[in-house]
């Protein structure tokens, strides 16, 4: 008996390699560094469970029968780690903490039945195999993996789609912080756990093991797209995202005397108000921003406008959301368009600077950002603007 090195082991070895190597590259890499490891462990537990697939493709367990059962199975791991990995991604302080350390209760136990079971024989461990394992725990192995990564993969999605509403009340330029790749992730892994409802069913009802079983290759194309474009994300150290940002904290009830008769059976409260905008807190965030033109800044935030302003971040945010209608991205970018089209229709402003020149005067740091924003508020492109415009 020798190896099967088909197209498929070929690949799955290449794919293996490469996400060893790009995890080391995330460990050490000096930007997102929390968020970068969360990535790179995660990468490292599917390419581990990706090498039991090498094994049984390439026939090495027909060579070597003893290296069943080796600990190399964490996929109990996949749903918390690509959690924690988003959770840290859109907030630099997160921080891992002993309360976060029950997420990986199960995976231990997962590590601690396969390192146990390293150290029997191998005659136990078929006999494990055959009475134990294969009609109980890996049916509970694999649903509770699938349960484990759906679950972690809805609480992602939720934080991602919070987080991106966020991104545009607080950020004036936000093409590197949008994370569509992630979504485009994320939507991948549940594309995987599609495929283990149809390796769960074959199983449990066909008693098929290992056909139609497509999610090796889905893995691997996981483990490729988080090597590949992970490395390239942009640093996320300006963005401090909590999900409780996104609501006020409810006002403190007030006491009641002591004499008082028992309160009454409560009633439904009519809606609240907004209360309405103070004018001078919006004079001010106008003067900041277009007498003084903080919008050529072309990272301006949220947090940046605060400073200069002194207003706090949830008062420009809620003057800016109520009062301008709009939030603090499209207010931002209306200045620098409105800036551009003055610029365009002066003579000297047009005879000296190019298009692109012009748009990075007044704020834009990215053609492309100024394109899509530009046509977005204009209807037209830069370019036909700017001709209709001589």
């Amino acid at each position: 008996m020798q190896l099967t090195l088909n197209s498929l082991a070929i690949l799955l070895f290449a794919v293996i390699a490469q996400a060893g190597f790009a995890a080391g590259l995330l460990w050490f890499g000096p930007h997102n560094r929390v968020p970068n490891r969360f990535l790179a462990l995660l990468m490292l537990a599917i390419a581990l469970w990706l090498l039991d697939g090498f094994f049984r493709v390439a026939g090495v367990y027909g060579l070597r029968p003893e290296l069943y059962f080796l600990p190399i199975y964490y996929s109990l791991a996949f749903g918390p780690l690509l959690y924690f990995y988003v959770q840290s991604l859109v907030n630099h302080d997160f921080r891992l903490r002993a309360r976060h350390l029950w997420h990986f209760g199960p995976v231990l136990a997962q590590a601690l039945l396969y390192g146990w079971l390293s150290t029997q024989s191998y005659a136990f461990r078929n006999e494990f195999w055959q009475q134990v394992h294969r009609p109980y725990t890996y049916r509970l192995e694999f649903i509770s993996t699938w349960l484990s990564l759906l679950v972690y993969l809805l609480l992602s999605l939720r934080l991602l789609r919070q987080y991106q509403r966020w991104l545009v009340d607080n950020f004036s330029e936000v093409s590197q912080l949008r994370l569509r790749w992630l979504r485009t992730l994320l939507v991948l892994v549940g594309v995987v756990s599609a495929q283990w409802i149809v390796e769960v069913v074959l199983r449990e009802y066909f008693n098929l093991y290992y056909r139609y079983d497509y999610s090796t290759e889905l893995l691997g194309l996981v483990v490729f797209l988080i090597g590949v474009v992970g490395l390239r994300q942009a640093n996320m150290q300006a963005v401090h995202f909590a999900p409780d940002e996104l609501t006020s904290p409810p006002e403190p009830a007030a006491a009641l005397p002591a004499d008082s008769p028992a309160p009454r059976p409560p009633v439904a409260a009519p809606p609240k108000e907004v209360p309405p905008v103070d004018a001078a807190v919006q004079e001010r965030i106008r003067r900041a921003l277009e007498d003084e033109q903080l919008y050529r800044n072309p990272t301006l935030t949220l947090a940046e406008l605060s400073a200069h302003t002194g207003l706090p971040p949830r008062l420009i945010s809620f003057t800016v959301n109520n009062g301008f209608g709009k939030s603090f991205n499209d207010l931002v970018n209306g200045y620098r368009v409105a800036e551009v089209q003055r610029r365009l229709g002066a003579t000297d402003d047009a005879a000296r600077l190019t298009l692109l020149g012009i748009a990075f005067e007044c704020g834009f740091n990215s053609k492309t950002t100024f394109n899509r924003i530009f046509k977005q508020l204009v209807g037209v492109a830069p370019s036909e603007y700017a001709a209709g415009s001589r």
